[in-house]
């Protein structure tokens, strides 16, 4: 099977959002032949494979970088699991937590802020009743929030960065933020990072990720879809 050419990125929203749309209604196993690549057996065991596909045949060019993933138009990525009745199963990740010194940044420098500033969700089948190569794409929505969301986002956050700067990470949890949380980002308890306590002495700790909460990816679907 050779290896499929590679998308240039898109130079326009509006480019983007037309490849998005034409993926609509694809499945996984047509989208792995469109990108030459094997159906993983059990997604499990393949985390990020679909969404790695996507930023393949979208033309994403930020990879792993604190950039929004479409980088000449700002654009981030986010693929959204949704179960039969078109809700969102899992939470969503942003992007790492800052412990030291990026922890006073001010908001609208964060890299959470500035990956949410306009988003391309795209939606995908992931009930477990469905054989993955069977899981169809959906329809995509180019977002941006809105000035509540922004408002309630920078609460979140800062409530958050707050604890992270004052020395209190342990004392962060996921009941934490209306829209924002934060959870351990870690494969084992051994991946190890950097931090500071509140008597500024260093410690070590679990990486973190911030992670948007079903119920604000729920209103996203909401306010683009007819339910």
């Amino acid at each position: 099977m050779s290896a499929p050419t590679p998308i240039s990125p898109p130079h326009s929203e509006h480019e983007l959002l037309q490849r998005a749309h034409a993926l609509a209604g694809l499945t996984l196993s047509q989208l792995a032949a469109l990108r030459a690549q094997p159906l993983p057996v059990d997604l499990r065991n393949a985390k990020g494979w679909f969404g790695q596909l996507i930023e393949q045949q979208l033309g994403a060019t930020a990879a792993s970088l604190p950039q929004p993933d479409f980088q000449q138009i700002s654009v981030e990525l986010k693929t959204l699991p949704i179960n039969r009745n078109g809700e969102p199963k899992e939470t969503t990740y942003v992007c790492s937590v800052p412990l030291n010194e990026d922890a006073a940044r001010c908001w609208e420098e964060s890299w959470v802020c500035i990956k949410l500033q306009r988003v391309l969700w795209l939606p995908i089948e992931s009930d477990a009743q469905i054989p993955i190569a069977q899981r169809r794409i959906g329809t995509a929505i180019l977002w941006s929030p809105s000035a509540q969301d922004s408002v309630l986002l920078k609460q979140d956050w800062e409530e958050i960065m707050e604890l992270i700067s004052t020395g209190h990470i342990d004392k962060i949890s996921a009941q934490i933020g209306t829209y924002l949380q934060v959870r351990p980002k870690a494969a084992n308890n051994k991946a190890l990072r950097r931090g500071h306590d509140e008597n500024g002495d260093m410690i070590q700790t679990l990486p973190r990720g911030f992670y948007l909460r079903t119920q604000f990816t729920q209103q996203i679907l909401k306010s683009h879809y007819a339910y």
